[in-house]
């Protein structure tokens, strides 16, 4: 890598981290919270792909919740890692759900890419723009 740009990678993760966070917050995210029982139903249908049938409406809000209110915590940096992991296994869901309907590749790549993505971003962290690292710094500060 170019040292040059890699002076500037922790401005990339910050971009991708607020990036990402809004568009699932404002695309994926608002119309499934708000939306109610009914949506959240049919979403939480999505588990019997992993044999999961009971209490399909928490299922359901647990997913919409986390398409709404994680992203938030993946915008400032808080709890990074755990709120890229549920956002992963969202998607890993989603997939399942385009693989048994045997969609198109076209309409299945999308939410594995976004597993692929998640993933990645649990792997890379946070960077240091981020309330994680920021309390990580104020505890070792604290320790000396």
């Amino acid at each position: 890598m170019n040292n040059s740009l890699s002076r500037f990678s922790d401005y990339g993760i910050l971009l991708l981290r607020i990036g990402v966070g809004l568009i699932f917050i404002f695309i994926h995210g608002l119309g499934k919270i708000t939306a109610g029982p009914d949506l959240w139903k049919r979403l939480g249908g999505s588990m019997s792909n992993f044999g999961i049938t009971f209490l399909p409406e928490v299922w359901g809000f647990i997913a919409a919740f986390t398409e709404f209110f994680v992203p938030m915590f993946l915008i400032i940096g808080f709890l990074y890692r755990p709120a890229t992991f549920l956002l992963a296994f969202n998607m890993i869901v989603a997939t399942s759900v385009h693989l048994k309907n045997l969609d198109p590749w076209s309409k299945i790549a999308y939410p594995m890419m976004l597993v692929i993505l998640f993933i990645s971003m649990f792997i890379i962290g946070p960077g240091k723009f981020s309330l994680d690292e920021y309390l990580k710094y104020r505890k070792r500060r604290n320790e000396t």
